[in-house]
């Protein structure tokens, strides 16, 4: 469609103007008048009081004529035929529908703004100061970035869209901010001594083209057609209409047709069956009625003998109940989803076409190669350097936060290897791509694969790891015993690492550079080994700060819009787990607000009892669900991809609303109407003054405090060096990292030596980089508590970002977990600890975020995730109370009534219901959802407990407290692992509950035993409530009991312990005598004779 040219002046020029349109033109002396028609309905287009033609649409200029405009606002779809944008309102038409919005909002007074600098100008600019001048001022000025040529600036990624074809004669013209007089459009003056600024014209809306176009036009648009066509080379979607979008906002473009199947969505919503969610849905319902019930009979019905243990117990259940919510009602709106991976290459990878797939730097983090061994650190890697991606799009950074050269030879030992392993992964296709897990699948690896080359060079695969295992091996046998003046390089110099808290930083860049190929000449995925300085005196955040580095040095070497991160012991399962979250961040539909995909964890070498509920699928299979219904899954810390402008703290693009409704019904004169009108009126004129203090902030920089932050000083006064210094201020003193941050898409400088951006990422991992800057308070991992992943994702969330949660049907990630008792409690302890931290820290999401994007379901959620430390008190007295009524004899109810039975009966079956319906949704067993109810109560009453203490001491007392494990036994087998005794200060609080409930369970059986038929009713109510006890504890039992054949030491000494206090109870009980004396009477016999 040809744009719509408005009334050209040309002064001094005699010449008709040659006009392919439907127009008449009238040539005078000095002056070109053109009238134009309508493209619709082909009336001639008025002319305004101004001498202007009307113009309906400010993007594009598409011809219409008023009747036609008004029209279209009032019966039709109220945007423009050509650009889809929504018509505003002209002075003079009626209202319609969405007009309140638009009321005293002029989309071009910020046309020509000054301090809107382009991105990607600054972006350049910037880096080819750095990089070609070296040190000093990165931001050019406005003048500056106009003025240079483009053949002076380092090119950077774009869109590509410019047609290269074009000459410079043919393009259209922007009329500079000097020159423009309100919504004229004039023509540039042929004098050739005037700098001009050409443009192309491309197929995408730009608020400073306004319809002046060139001769080439036609030629263009038929370009633009035929790439248009090699795009949709797919054929049609045989489904129909699957819906992909998260929230019901699905973009209108017109560039998107969604007819094929290379424009369908990538992924789509798959809400669980109404038959199953809705009885769930009604079983919560009715289970807060019947615990409203049960609250009124309890307060209603006091224990008068025994009222300390009766208003004890009332307390615990309301604090259990308030737990409860908490953690319900995030699962109300469950969903699963469902990608597809055919479609993404439809619409990405095309055939004979470089692949247009997003990059991905995948990051992995490692501290202490003894605690965390190098094979399985190697495994990880070799995963990753074979997963089902382009090579060229990937790149992985190894993160030694240890500093070991233990860590580095081996990293050396598997880039060699690698050259080996991924031609044969992606040549034979195999899954999974970590050999140590390939290799020991107890499966027919010849089933479908019977070809005598893949027997062959299988066979060859698995003697070349092994040796590749024995290399790995004896490396770690050679650092167990450190040289005094510790290790040297091949080349004689010490190792920088040799202390492990003084040292530089280092980065190896193994795979990636030219030459090094696979054994194939095929290339390679860049594998780069990072170690970031660390000295005495300052603060280094542990794995927070590791991940903030790794973030400062990928953006400087490959500045992939995309990060993954995973722990060194979780590798890639399924090769194709990148393009699974592809399918999401990329999708042009839904994607654009998506901060992270996180995957379930699996894992590897659990016995099949589960017996601690290391694979948590209660929480992976039905928490993480009912999260992804409403704003999505909390980061859990590994196997997650991120959008890297996320990680800057900046907020969520925002999503405009549907027009709201004009009431028509009354007259303008209604009070009811005027009301409203006036308060639209004036929120829309506080808005607009608020953003008019706020523009001076770049869009880059989104943080929630930052916007509170408003400056009223006039945008004229401003200069780019303000911009520069609220990026240095938040981002750091690195010019070139500042510009990797403008750039939405990524990517690095083309003509930058590698040498200088070394350099350059040398300088962004030193260890007072971060001083003075925002990073672990808006920007990155955020730092303050030992769970940085909670934290992280729940600032995201606060700023309008949402995440989603994929569950392939090959797991994306697996790992290992610890599956003996006290490993699990310490591991439980960690996790409990990071959530006191947040707890008692200025982020609690019980008091920040508000005014942000955070939904109330999904701060449910996170309120959960902190304040459950804090039931293991009163869980600890509640699973105390059964032992102290066996002994004393009392009961926290009364005499139940039939009422009170009837209510009780129902909370019991509510729950038991309740939990089945979970099940049914969640695709969860019996099994693990029993083992993770018993492993709430040991983890409650022991990790929990010791966490809140740790975490009171450490935050109010700034006392750093520690609990050791010391191995006291193996055994060799099949999980032995999880027949290891460790003992730990962790497991007194059990252990001690488990002894008095039974101990209190044997003196309720004597006392009833010696007091008659008349005790054996009050005493069913307090052994059911110790048996609950003992029931939830008997997988710690198990654990302290250990091999059958085998008894600890520390349990004989239990078991002394455990028989003396049932002695000293016996004697003082006596259940043999009645309390009331012995019983005397007449035996018949006459003694005296």
């Amino acid at each position: 469609m040809l744009p719509y040219i408005k009334m050209l002046r040309q002064p001094f020029s005699f010449r008709p103007l040659q006009i392919e349109l439907s127009s008449v033109i009238l040539v005078y002396a000095g002056l070109a008048v053109v009238t134009f028609h309508d493209q619709i309905c082909g009336d001639e287009i008025e002319i305004t009081v101004d001498g202007e033609p009307f113009v309906a649409c400010n993007e594009c200029a598409f011809p219409v004529c008023r009747p036609c405009y008004e029209y279209e606002r009032r019966e039709g779809n109220q945007a423009c035929p050509q650009c889809k944008t929504r018509y505003k309102r002209i002075k003079g038409s009626p209202r319609v529908e969405g007009d309140e919005e638009e009321d005293d909002i002029d989309d071009l007074d910020n046309e020509f703004d000054y301090d809107a600098l382009d991105p990607q100008q600054v972006a350049e600019a910037m880096l080819t100061a750095r990089l070609n001048t070296g040190r000093g001022s990165g931001m050019p000025t406005h003048s500056e970035l106009d003025s240079s040529p483009p053949s002076s600036q380092i090119p950077l990624l774009t869109y590509g869209e410019e047609g290269s074809e074009i000459s410079p004669d043919h393009h259209a013209l922007i009329v500079p901010p000097f020159m423009g007089h309100g919504n004229r459009v004039h023509p540039m003056p042929s004098d050739p001594s005037v700098p001009l600024q050409p443009r192309p014209m491309v197929p995408k809306k730009d608020i400073a083209v306004y319809g002046y176009g060139s001769v080439a036009w036609k030629d263009r648009m038929e370009e633009w057609k035929k790439r248009q066509n090699d795009k949709l080379q797919v054929v049609k979607h045989e489904g129909g209409d699957d819906g992909g979008n998260f929230d019901g906002e699905q973009l209108d473009d017109a560039d998107l047709p969604m007819m094929d199947e290379g424009r369908q969505p990538l992924s789509r919503k798959l809400p669980i069956r109404s038959s199953k969610i809705n009885p769930y849905r009604m079983i919560i319902i009715l289970r807060l009625a019947v615990l409203g019930l049960f609250f009124h009979y309890r307060l209603q019905h006091p224990v008068r003998d025994a009222y300390g243990l009766w208003l004890t117990s009332v307390i615990c259940e309301i604090w259990f109940a308030v737990s409860w919510i908490l953690d319900q009602f995030p699962k109300w709106y469950p969903i699963e989803r469902e990608t597809y991976l055919d479609r993404l290459s439809l619409r990405y990878e095309k055939e004979g076409k470089p692949s247009e797939l997003a990059s991905v730097d995948v990051f992995v983090s490692t501290v202490d190669p003894m605690k965390e061994p190098p094979l399985i650190t190697a495994n990880t890697v070799l995963s990753i350097l074979a997963v089902d991606y382009p090579v060229d799009k990937v790149a992985c950074y190894v993160s030694d936060d240890g500093a070991a050269m233990l860590t580095f030879e081996a990293l050396s030992e598997t880039s060699e290897f690698a050259r080996k392993w991924v031609p044969f992964c992606k040549k034979y296709n195999i899954e999974p791509r970590a050999p140590e897990w390939y290799f020991s699948q107890k499966i027919d690896y010849l089933k479908n694969k019977v070809h005598p080359a893949f027997v062959r060079e299988r066979r060859a695969m698995k003697r070349d790891y092994e040796e590749f295992k024995v290399r790995i091996n004896g490396l770690v046998a050679t650092a167990q015993k450190v040289p005094e003046d510790g290790w040297t390089m091949q080349d004689g110099t010490p190792w920088p690492g040799n202390n492990v808290r003084d040292h530089p930083g280092m980065i190896q860049v193994f795979l990636g550079h030219s030459g090094v190929r696979d054994v194939e000449g095929n290339e390679l995925p860049r594998l780069v080994y990072v170690s970031r300085e660390k000295r005495p005196g300052f603060e280094h955040h542990k794995k927070a700060g590791a991940m903030n580095a790794l973030i400062r040095v990928s953006a400087v070497l490959s500045n992939a819009p995309y990060l993954l991160n995973v722990d060194c012991d979780h590798y890639i399962n399924n090769s194709k787990a990148l393009r699974e979250a592809m399918c999401f961040m990329m999708d042009p539909t839904s994607g654009k607000k998506v901060c992270y995909v996180q995957f379930p964890q699996r894992f590897d070498g659990i016995d099949r009892h589960d017996r601690y509920s290391n694979r948590n699928v209660v929480f992976f299979d039905i928490n993480m669900k009912g999260l992804d219904g409403i704003q999505g899954p909390i980061y859990v810390g590994t196997g997650c991809v991120f959008r890297r402008q996320a990680l800057y703290g900046n907020d969520a693009p925002k999503t405009k609303k549907p027009p709201g409704k004009t009431c028509n019904c009354l007259p303008k004169w209604c009070c009811c109407c005027c009301f409203s009108r006036k308060n639209k009126k004036t929120k829309q004129k506080k808005e607009k003054t608020k953003k008019s203090k706020q523009r001076e902030a770049s869009k880059q920089i989104h943080a929630l405090e930052n916007i509170e932050d408003g400056v009223s000083e006039p945008n004229s006064q401003k200069s780019p060096e303000t911009l520069e210094m609220k990026l240095e201020k938040k981002f750091g003193q690195s010019p070139v990292f500042v510009a990797s941050t403008l750039l939405e898409n990524g990517g690095v400088p083309r003509n930058a030596s590698p040498a200088s951006l070394l350099r350059e990422a040398i300088q962004v991992i030193s260890c007072g980089y971060e001083d003075k800057t925002e990073w672990g308070k808006e920007v990155g991992w955020i730092y303050g508590s030992v769970t940085e992943d909670i934290l992280t994702g729940f600032k995201m969330h606060c700023h309008g970002w949402r995440s989603v949660y994929c569950i392939p049907k090959r797991p994306a990630f697996k790992g290992s977990a610890p599956i003996n008792l006290s490993d699990r409690l310490n591991q439980v302890l960690r996790w409990a600890l990071g959530s006191v931290e947040i707890f008692l820290s200025r982020h609690c999401p019980i008091w920040y975020g508000y005014g942000g994007g955070l939904k109330w379901l999904e701060r449910f959620s996170y309120i959960n995730s902190v304040v459950y430390p804090w039931t293991s008190i009163p869980l600890l007295v509640y699973c105390t109370l059964p032992a102290i009524c066996l002994l004393t004899g009392k009961f926290i109810v009364p005499e139940i009534s039939n009422y009170a039975s009837l209510v009780f009966m129902a909370l019991f079956i509510s729950i038991a219901v309740t939990g089945i319906l979970e099940m049914q949704w969640g695709g969860v067993g019996i099994d693990d959802w029993w083992r993770n109810e018993q492993f709430w109560v040991i983890g409650g009453v022991s990790s929990h407990l010791f966490a809140l203490f740790q975490g009171l001491l450490k935050v109010l007392a700034g006392v750093n407290t520690s609990f050791t494990v010391t191995s006291k036994a193996a055994d060799d087998g099949e999980f032995s692992e999880l027949y290891q005794f460790k003992w730990t200060s962790l497991l007194i609080p059990p252990t001690t509950l488990l002894v008095i409930n039974v101990i209190g369970v044997i003196v309720g059986i004597s006392d009833a035993i010696n007091n008659g038929y008349d005790s054996w009713g009050p005493l069913f109510g307090r052994l059911f409530f110790a048996f609950w006890v003992i029931i939830h504890l008997y997988p710690f039992l198990k654990g302290l009991l250990g091999k059958q054949d085998k008894m600890p030491t520390i349990i004989v000494v239990w078991s002394i312990l455990l028989a003396s206090i049932l002695t000293l109870l016996w004697v003082r009980i006596n259940p043999f005598v009645s309390r009331d004396g012995p019983v005397l009477e007449v035996c018949g016999l006459n003694c005296d004779n």
